[in-house]
């Protein structure tokens, strides 16, 4: 994958955001799901950046954490330890979510505030699509706390789902005048 100088810029830029996103809520207590604004910074990455770029900026979010710097939000806040968290998953969907949403703004293809929402509601879909079925097989077969399917809905979707669509919004809002003012993605 060839990249371009501006190209490295934005993915450093969205990534250097998440590793922030990640530490700036650190500090809110102990609980199994944290509220997280790197749902917001995984969608504004990938209906501005585009699909390839959107994706490419949380992986390398990801694999900052993953080689143990401590960018995550929750203890042990990085390394491959992180992985056997049920809150993992949600990780991995950062990845698959920016790059839904990127690629539902380059389909629709108009700066408007309702389709980088269309947009951002994809790429949510996306983010519980694989962080659920990951909570749920981390709590069931290898932490062996006994959920079914409606509990872990119960912890990591009803909770957070409100808020998520709220930041869809603030997505969606920011999105137009930044796209205006910055090409990012080439032109389509």
């Amino acid at each position: 994958m060839k990249l371009s100088v501006k190209e490295m810029a934005f993915v450093s830029l969205f990534a250097a955001l998440a590793c922030a996103g990640g530490l700036m809520l650190r500090f809110g207590g102990d609980v199994v799901v944290p509220f997280s604004i790197l749902p917001f910074i995984t969608m504004l990455a990938g209906v501005l950046l585009g699909g390839r770029l959107g994706a490419l900026s949380m992986t390398v979010y990801l694999v900052i954490g993953l080689v143990g710097i401590p960018v995550f939000q929750t203890p042990p806040y990085g390394g491959l330890a992180y992985l056997i968290k049920p809150t993992a998953g949600f990780l991995f969907g950062f990845i698959g979510a920016s790059y839904v949403a990127g690629k539902v703004t380059e389909k629709i293809a108009k700066n408007t505030m309702w389709s980088y929402f269309i947009a951002s509601c994809a790429g949510i879909a996306v983010l519980y699509l694989v962080g659920i079925p990951y909570f749920y097989f981390v709590m069931n077969f290898y932490l062996g706390k006994a959920m079914t399917g409606w509990t872990v809905i119960n912890y990591v979707f009803l909770p957070f789902i409100l808020s998520d669509l709220i930041k869809a919004i603030i997505v969606s809002v920011i999105a137009v005048p930044v796209a205006r003012q910055v090409k990012i993605q080439k032109e389509v």
